[in-house]
């Protein structure tokens, strides 16, 4: 379990079904905590002292934009976050916030972003341990040659969530987008 599920003051949560399988959805009093896939690396568990609350007003908002995200209705979540982590992974999250649908980003490029060309391995740690999949967009971050690396929710996770918003995924590589501003952030 990450620092991430020890340390946020968890006061609900839901889970919901998605097209990649079971996902559990967790709220504090500031904003979602956590979106997990069901047998995800991290995942919390059944959290048994958090009450589950289908009623709860951002868990079920959080379930209509995911909902409407494996519709393709809409690739972009508006619903507040309380991310718990270091600083560090803080701003590691605060910046894959910044990948749009569609776009990519490396390891490399997300420490250059961050001020530390050198710390791709620690930026690569921190999205490993991301609390809120798919709204927070680890699934974006792929290696140096837009080769598939880690995903906690699983490679078949991470192909399906590229493909669902339109980029070519052909073995362990993700193919450039054939309009070349799309893979600007």
């Amino acid at each position: 379990m990450s620092l991430a599920a020890h340390t946020a003051p968890h006061l609900a949560k839901l889970t919901i079904d998605t097209p990649l399988g079971p996902a559990l959805i967790a709220r504090s009093a500031k904003g979602l905590t956590g979106f997990w896939f069901e047998g995800q690396k991290d995942h919390p568990g059944d959290l048994p002292q958090v009450p589950n609350n289908p009623d709860d007003p951002l868990l079920q908002a959080c379930q209509t934009q995911m909902r409407a995200y494996f519709e393709g209705r809409n690739l972009q979540f508006d619903l507040p976050l309380d991310l718990h982590g270091t600083p560090f992974q803080q701003r590691v999250w605060q910046a894959l916030l910044h990948i749009g649908p569609g776009h990519l980003s490396t390891y490399g490029e997300l420490a250059r972003q961050l001020g530390n060309p050198q710390a791709s391995r620690a930026v690569g740690a921190a999205v490993g341990l991301n609390p809120v999949s798919v709204i927070v967009p680890c699934h974006r971050v792929v290696g140096s040659q837009r080769t598939l690396t880690g995903y906690a929710g699983g490679l078949d996770r991470k192909v399906a969530l590229l493909q669902r918003e339109g980029l070519d995924v052909c073995g362990q590589r993700v193919k450039a987008p054939t309009n070349p501003s799309a893979d600007s952030h």
